[in-house]
Formats: structure tokens, sequence, C-alpha cells
């Protein structure tokens, strides 16, 4: 079964994006910030990390390098998942290492077909 980690500041996208998951068959983590999503990928091994980009302290592009610099989280697809998707937006995000991109609002077959499609 696949692991994903939902890194999400907003209460009912959180319950929304783990709904979805939860339907497609997923085992889903989550952490309200990227501090907290950083620490959960380290101890539970999730095999993609979803995460917002506008969150207060660390940014969902700035928790993407991170994961990207690390040798061990390196091979960790990142989805972002987000309302900032204008065309630049998603340049940007790509360039920060972002694997795929799902723009608010989204469907429950968008955001698992995204995860089938960086998942393996």
């Amino acid at each position: 079964m696949v692991k994903v980690l939902v890194v999400e500041d907003t209460p009912a996208q959180m319950d929304l994006i783990k709904l979805y998951l939860n339907e497609g068959g997923y085992i889903v983590f989550t952490a309200n910030n990227a501090k907290d999503g950083l620490a959960i990928l380290e101890s539970e091994k999730p095999d993609v990390v979803i995460t917002d980009v506008v969150m207060e302290g660390m940014n969902g592009f700035e928790m993407c390098r991170a994961i990207k610099k690390n040798p061990e989280t390196e091979k960790v697809p990142v989805i972002a998942c987000t309302s900032r998707n204008t065309d630049l937006d998603r340049m940007w995000g790509m360039k920060q290492g972002v694997d795929a991109y799902i723009g608010k609002p989204f469907t429950s077959e968008e955001l698992v077909r995204a995860v089938r499609s960086v998942a393996g």
C-alpha cells in the first residue's frame, strides 16, 4: 500500500484530501505545517508527499527544497496542491523540485491521478 503524507494548514482542505486518498486506498499521514511534515517524513517514510504552498513559517516550496536536498528523502515525489496555480507558480514549483502540481479546487480523480503518476 502506498503511504502519502499530506501537509496542509487548512482543516477543511486536509479533510477533503484525506477523504479522497482514503477512498483511493492510500495510507494517509497528515501534518498542519512543513516542520511537522518533515518530522513525519523522517519517521513514517511515506512514498509521496502532498503539500500546500502557502503556509505559515516554511512554505511548501521551501519544504520541497528541504526534501530534495536530503539524500535520504531526495527521491520522494512531492506534489504541490495549491490555489497558486498560474503558469509562473507552476514553473517556479518545478524549479524547486516539485514533481506534480494540482490546482485548487481539484477533483478526487485529479488528486488520485497525480499520486498514481508519481508513485509508480
